[in-house]
Order: C-alpha cells, then structure tokens, then sequence
C-alpha cells in the first residue's frame, strides 16, 4: 500500500503559511531527486538511458533545474516549454520535441536548440523541410491502432487517438527520410497514462522492439534510440502499489537481450518520458478550510479550488486529504470538500470520510506535484497560487509567485475604453 505521508509537520506548515498564505503548491526537492536516482538505478544496464522529463508535468523552471542537476532531459511540447527547459540549462539533445498540429515557431525554436524533434504525422515532413529544415537526427510517433490493446480516460484507446503514425505511414515517412539524406533516426510511442500494471510497459518494449527489427530489415536503417513514452502512474489511492519500476526494467532488459542484441541491433539508446511518476507524489497542495455547509449534504469549502487542482473534476480523479493536525482522529465525519467556482463539479473529494473539521483548519491534497499547478485557469477570475520549493536544507523557497489582480489584468486595455 502507497503510504500517505507528509515532509512537514503542521508546526512547520503554520510557518511556512505565516510567510506565504494559503492556497499553494510544495515541492518535495529531496524526495524528487531520490525518486529520479531510483528511476536512473533500475535502468542502469539500459546503453545510454535517458528520462526526458515531461515538461508539461510541472512546468517550472526551478524544477527542471534540479533534474537537470539529476541528469534528466525534458520531453516538451509548445515554444513555451522549449524555453522553459532552455532556461533551465538543457541543450542540444537533451531536449526532445514532441507536439501535435505543431506550429512553425516551435519547429525552428527546436531546431534553434538543437533539439531532437519527433513528428507527430507523415505529412508534418514537408512542413518542417518548409519551415524549419530536415535535421540530422529525426524521430516518429507511433500509433498501433487496433494492434494494441490499452488506453484510459486521458489519452483514449490508440484507435481513437489523434497522435502518431499508422504502421504503413512510419515505413514510409522513414522511407522518405532516408531518400531525403538523414542518417540519425529514433521512435517513439506513448498510448497509455497513469497506469499501475507494470506488465503493460513491458509489453509496449516487445512490441517496439519488433517494429524497429521490422524496420531495419525492411529498410535497412538502424533505430538510434527507442522512447516508450511515458504514462508510469503513481498510487494515488492509499491501497494502490507503485508500480515496480525494477520489474518494468528487468522485463524489457531481457526482451532487449532477445530481440534487439541477438539481432545485431546493439546498441539501441533506451528513453522515457515521464512527468506524473517523476514529481507527482512529491507536490502538495495547501489550502485553508474557509466555510462549513450543512444542507442535503455536508460540504466544507476551501480557499482553493480547481483552478489550483482539476484533475478530480476533470477526471473524477482521487487525491488523498491530510487535515493538519488530525491525521491520528478517526474520520467519522463525510464530507464535499469544495472550491469556490460557479461549477458544480469544482470538488477536490465527494462523500470522503474524513475527521471533523472547523473552519481555519489547514488541508494538504496529496500527490499534487503533476498535472495540478501546470492545468490551472483563470475561469470566475481566480488567480493563479504560488509554487513554493521545500529545499534539502528544510527552507522554502518561493519559485513562482501567486498571481495578482494587476496579472489578471495585464492583457487588457482599460483605457482604450474611455477614449
């Protein structure tokens, strides 16, 4: 079972609170870094291993700056999170480029970098070649299709995603790559998120691993670097197991021994691109409870909402409450706890048992560290919280300040009204 603990004590929180008010969002920086070098240990044996961070996981520059220090890549998807990872310190191949309906900025800010670039579809080489340049180095996205079996709720099944190529399409794409001078080619795939069975990421490897033999038979090219893509998921329940991140690696470990060395394809660059494992249990989100309500139901309502976290509404999404300084009551009291937005559904937990609460009581949402911060909005006028890091040292570090009423308003021209 995941245990839900916490790197603070309320005393420290009450702090932290009295510095930087409620709602925001901590980082763990020493539990991140432990977490990476797991990550890195258990794909030891793999020849030049590299996890590209998934930057639209968490995209703050302080952040990637610590695993850059780690030595992760980013794996990125818009201009924005180009720079982020630039800002960052990462360069050249470092950096993975992996967008759809991609516009051309981003294509010439990757080239600019030196970054490699993974298309997304066939036809998306002419626009590069147009735009940008065929670079040295070019990837494919791959979409089995009916072939593989999987998907959820937040990509959807290979059949009915929008991303990637269809087998047919990525031998002709290389096909056309290879006519067109490149000589550095890599794949990728990515058809699964937040999943627990460790099974599935090593059958993903055998699959891939048979389509990059196909590859090299057919076309006589040789696959540099294979990414599976992220989508390792993390317990967000209590009762749920992480997954077993040397299981996964010694499963595609002895697929690679039979289908990529005993074929002669070795070595073959082995990379991943996971956000949600890598900082999601490691991010907290802290709001204060403001209101109590009794009516059909009892609701407690908190001073965030989710503007700062909307996975539970968004997806119907767990995530584990701690009440600060309650941890050892008996949660014998059911709860809605809410947010403040004109939407029905803006609830981080709907019939939750939980210990009693009062107002002024301080909560922590549990593995908030990924897809919460990054997916805020603005909708109903809320502004946007801090990001605050917990350093090694114990301090706390602001590394993104919460919004204010001039941010909000920066975009618009009030004056043009009067004229």
């Amino acid at each position: 079972m995941a245990e839900k603990k916490l790197p603070f004590t309320k005393e420290q929180l009450s702090g932290v609170i009295k510095q930087y008010p409620t709602p925001f969002h901590i980082y763990d920086e020493e539990a991140i870094r432990q977490n990476v070098r797991t990550l890195i240990k258990a794909f030891a044996w793999a020849p030049d291993f590299k996890e590209y961070f998934a930057v639209k996981a968490t995209p703050n520059p302080y952040i990637l700056k610590v695993l850059r220090e780690e030595g992760l890549g980013a794996d990125c998807s818009s201009l924005p999170e180009l720079i982020l990872a630039e800002k960052a310190g990462m360069k050249g191949e470092e950096i993975i480029l992996t967008s759809n309906d991609t516009p051309a900025t981003e294509f010439k800010k990757a080239r600019e970098l030196g970054a490699i670039i993974n298309l997304d579809d066939i036809s998306h080489i002419d626009y590069l070649d147009k735009h940008a340049g065929i670079p040295e180095m070019i990837s494919f996205r791959y979409n089995p299709g009916p072939l593989r079996e999987g998907g959820n709720s937040i990509i959807g099944n290979p059949e009915e995603s929008k991303y990637g190529l269809t087998r047919k399409q990525l031998m002709d794409a290389y096909r056309v790559m290879k006519a067109r001078g490149v000589k550095r080619f890599g794949i990728h795939t990515m058809i699964i998120s937040n999943e627990l069975d460790p099974q599935f990421f090593i059958e993903t490897a055998n699959m891939m691993f048979d389509l990059i033999l196909e590859i090299h038979r057919t076309l006589d090219i040789k696959i540099e670097f294979v990414n599976f893509g992220g989508g390792i998921g993390i317990p967000y329940k209590p009762e749920q197991e992480p997954v077993d991140l040397f299981a996964v690696s010694q499963g595609i470990k002895k697929a690679y021994e039979t289908k990529i060395a005993a074929n002669g394809l070795a070595p073959l660059k082995i990379a991943m691109e996971c956000g949600r494992m890598i900082t999601g249990p490691y991010g907290y989100l802290v709001s204060t409870v403001l209101h109590k309500k009794e009516i059909y139901k009892n609701y407690v309502g908190l001073d965030a909402c989710m503007a700062n976290l909307m996975r539970p509404a968004l997806y119907g999404a767990y995530h584990h409450i701690t009440v600060m300084g309650k941890e050892d009551w008996p949660a014998g009291y059911i709860y809605d706890v809410t947010g403040s937005l004109c939407e029905n559904n803006d609830k981080f937990a709907v019939n939750r048992k939980l210990p009693m609460i009062d107002i002024g009581d301080v909560v922590v949402i549990h593995d908030a560290g990924a897809h919460g911060h990054a997916m805020g909005f603005n909708y109903n006028g809320k502004l946007r919280s801090a990001e605050l890091m917990l350093k090694q040292d114990g301090s706390v570090e602001i590394i993104r300040r919460a919004e204010t009423i001039e941010d909000y308003f920066a975009t618009l021209d009030f004056a043009a009204l009067e004229k």
